[in-house]
């Protein structure tokens, strides 16, 4: 597909109590010009069902063929997974080039993957895609068999080819997830270190483009100011395929990892979802999500079903979840303000960071304990630790050691509770 601006027209059929079809519609425009595809009109109709042969009906055919005339445009795209026959059939009825929603998701995806898993995982999911769709070319295969003789011999020339054409895809794919494993294996070892080191993991989820990375990027930049470890944000769909993870250190010594996943959309191709899988592996393995909101999109409520769908498919919907109600700047709506599992903030304005921060604290840094304790002089090393690991509140120094006053961790009071006087707790 050329990047040029395109036409194209979009196509659905909108089923009885199906009450989400507009906003599927609006949806796939979205994608369409994330694609630099310009909708230059739309089709629909209403039926109980999707007709097997061409999608749509005899009637919506001229119909769309008229509409794609007049437009002059070249491509048409269909709000749903099309099948081998249908595709192959709309072509040869059309002459135009369609396409349908997953292979338009692939497409973005294709184009924004920039780590080699993401690129690998992309790649997967296309040829998946493309596999069972071989058949459509079978009649221009057949064509470019060799000329005279019987037709048997000139479907054998095709045959063979599509047959050539499915090993090849099929090793290709082979070799890819063998590929993909290596990375999956190297992701578990990094997973594995992070719960040795028991620190906690809070990972962003959500729709596309609602701020999640600008609202890590906010994170990252209060907490550590000018450490350039921002990631990628733009205001597009799917700006990150990658999953990013940044530490995050408060003030008072307390640490956890932030991690940023990729954006959910409704009928997320499920060839991309399995492909995805290990990257959205991150998100079962948190401790606590952040579900992200973009509370000036009218369809806000819309996208947070999706992604309690998408959650629920990944195993994630038992995770303890905050909600943050991001782009608050763009709505007439009083912010920075808390409830008991929301924070409304703008990551733009960055205002409600503390506060969400806050939230994040009380839910994830439940095993630490106030003490105060008398440290030896010849364990100054403990001092050290806990100067670097724990929030000291005071330092004395008294004739048997080093007097302090601390939050520290339970683990890390018990690990060194044969090295230092208790004094209170």
């Amino acid at each position: 597909m050329e990047s040029l601006q395109q036409k194209a027209v979009i196509v659905g059929v909108q089923l009885q109590n199906d009450n989400n079809f507009d906003y599927a519609m609006e949806e796939l425009r979205n994608l369409a010009a994330a694609c630099d595809i310009e909708v230059v009109a739309e089709l629909s109709q209403k039926s109980s069902r999707v007709n097997p042969s061409h999608y749509i009906g005899t009637g919506k055919i001229q119909e769309l063929a008229l509409l794609m005339e007049q437009h002059e445009a070249p491509i048409v795209i269909f709000n749903d997974e099309l099948s081998p026959s249908q595709i192959r059939n709309l072509e040869s009825t059309l002459d135009r080039q369609v396409i349908d929603r997953t292979i338009l998701i692939l497409n973005i995806f294709a184009q924004r993957a920039k780590t080699k898993e993401a690129q690998l995982q992309v790649e997967v999911a296309q040829l998946q895609y493309m596999l069972p769709r071989l058949t459509g070319l079978r009649e221009s295969l057949g064509r470019q068999g060799g000329g005279g003789g019987t037709g048997l011999k000139n479907r054998g020339a095709g045959e063979t080819k599509l047959e050539l054409d499915r090993r090849r895809i099929e090793e290709r794919i082979s070799v890819l997830q063998l590929e993909l494993q290596a990375q999956v294996s190297r992701r578990q070892i990094q997973r594995k270190q992070r719960h040795k080191n028991e620190v906690p993991v809070v990972c962003l989820v959500g729709y596309t483009n609602t701020g999640k990375s600008s609202l890590m990027n906010t994170l990252v930049e209060t907490y550590h100011p000018g450490s350039g470890k921002g990631v990628f944000a733009k205001d597009m769909l799917f700006a990150t395929l990658e999953t990013s993870v940044r530490s995050i250190e408060l003030p008072d010594h307390k640490t956890f990892l932030l991690t940023d996943t990729v954006g959910f959309v409704s009928q997320l191709p499920h060839h991309l979802v399995k492909a995805f899988r290990s990257t959205l592996e991150e998100v079962t393995e948190a401790d606590l999500l952040i579900h992200v909101v973009d509370i000036s999109d009218p369809q806000h409520e819309q996208h947070m079903a999706v992604t309690d769908e998408t959650l629920k498919a990944l195993g994630a919907d038992g995770i303890p979840t905050l909600y943050a109600y991001n782009k608050a700047d763009l709505t007439d709506q009083p912010y920075p303000q808390v409830q008991e599992n929301s924070v409304t903030l703008s990551a733009l304005k960055n205002r409600g960071i503390t506060e969400l921060t806050e939230l994040i604290r009380s839910r994830v840094f439940t095993d630490y304990i106030q003490c105060e304790i008398l440290v030896p002089f010849d364990r100054g090393s403990i001092v050290s630790y806990f100067n670097e690991h724990a929030d000291v509140q005071s330092v004395s120094y008294e004739e048997q050691g080093t007097r302090l006053k601390l939050e520290c961790r339970a683990a890390d009071y018990e690990r060194f509770r044969g090295d230092f006087v208790e004094l209170t707790q």
